[in-house]
């Protein structure tokens, strides 16, 4: 009874979160807002937080603490193991962003501040932001001759970016790093503050960046997680990116009995995936015991002398131990196993599956995977 009372939760749940309401993340934006889709994506992963009254407020700016925060929580590290000492004059070590700080330090993202202040509660300019999240990459090198070629050409205000900030302007125009405003086009605009919607964008867009180009700290820590298991061995890797194509097939345990003579078009099922699914390098990219979910979407009865009994199965979610639910399309036919001259000129069998049976899904989409942390981009 317990059991099923959770794949009714189960079921309800899925239920829920592939009916959600598209503009159920924050009250004051939609999809139609220009910065919606990165700060959807942040915020499912625990990067970015609205406030208690339902809001995003992409309109306001970010203190440099609280960016530091962001940045360092979109590659990964809020939980590595830093011992870098801080020499910035205005941050002691009982400041809620000190260990952020630490490690942002530690990453080469910021120069550690011997003696200078950080001012942490100052809002962080587009130039410091932009700066910052390339310093996040290994970039190629280009010289200043270049860089003020690519700055002239892509910046009305080019002559008022700072000295400091000419490379980094030019690397992260080369890697559509900058985030513009809609109405903001061709204006770099250093100093003023960035706002939540253009910092939503440009974590977004390092943080892709970064699982291909890392710079080399963070290279050292972004180490992709490894298992046995059941091996895919068509997966494309990249950096620290697993993409698994459409037509992949890798097998899943039901939990449901399903059959041609019991079951209807639109039943539920319930699955979990039995083996760990792993590239052939043995990188992880779905981990046992992972719950899937579908619809039973054809049913053919067995009769005699005319058909044996077929089942058509349509997986469409699936829920990560890590509690990320995501859509995962794909399909399974389940036929009998006819052998023998008799049975298969008679026909008639029916197709019945146990408890715990083994079947085979074959994707219809390709699925993306993190393989430092397992998230599955969508």
């Amino acid at each position: 009874m317990f059991k099923k009372l959770l794949k009714g939760l189960f079921v309800l749940c899925a239920l829920i979160v592939m009916n959600a309401p598209a503009n159920a993340f924050y009250t004051d934006m939609d999809e139609s807002h220009w910065c919606y889709q990165s700060v959807k994506f942040l915020t499912e992963i625990g990067v970015l937080v609205g406030y208690p009254d339902g809001t995003y407020k992409p309109d306001i700016p970010v203190s440099r603490a609280e960016f530091a925060s962001m940045v360092i929580k979109s590659l990964g590290q809020e939980n590595a193991n830093i011992t870098q000492p801080i020499d910035y004059a205005d941050i002691e070590p009982d400041f809620w962003g000190y260990n952020i700080i630490q490690k942002a330090v530690y990453f080469d993202l910021i120069p550690n501040g011997k003696g200078q202040n950080f001012r942490p509660y100052d809002p962080v300019t587009r130039a410091e932001a932009i700066s910052i999240a390339v310093n996040a990459l290994t970039t190629s090198q280009i010289s200043e001759q270049r860089a003020q070629n690519i700055i002239s050409k892509s910046y009305e205000d080019y002559t008022q970016l700072p000295a400091w900030f000419m490379m980094a302007a030019a690397k992260s125009q080369l890697l559509d790093l900058d985030p513009i405003i809609p109405g903001h086009e061709g204006k770099m605009e250093p100093n003023r503050p960035m706002n939540r919607a253009e910092v939503a964008v440009l974590l977004y867009k390092m943080m892709q960046e970064a699982k291909l180009n890392p710079n080399a700290k963070l290279a050292e820590n972004m180490q992709k997680r490894t298992a046995d298991g059941y091996i895919l061995d068509n997966v494309r890797v990249q950096g620290s990116i697993g993409v698994i194509p459409a037509g992949a097939i890798f097998p899943i345990k039901l939990e449901s009995v399903l059959g041609s003579a019991i079951s209807s078009a639109t039943d539920v099922y319930t699955a979990k995936v039995p083996n760990n699914i792993v590239t052939k390098e043995r990188y992880l990219l779905v981990s046992e015991g992972s719950d899937l979910k579908g619809q039973v979407k054809y049913v053919q009865r067995g009769k005699l002398f005319k058909q044996n009994g077929e089942v058509i199965i349509k997986n469409e979610l699936l829920v990560t131990p890590n509690d990320q639910a995501v859509m995962l399309y794909g399909v399974a036919t389940l036929d009998p196993e006819v052998k023998g001259f008799w049975r298969k000129l008679f026909k008639g069998k029916q197709v019945l599956t146990t408890n715990g049976q083994i079947v085979n899904i074959r994707l219809l989409g390709p699925l993306k995977i993190d393989l430092t942390n397992g998230y599955i981009y969508e």
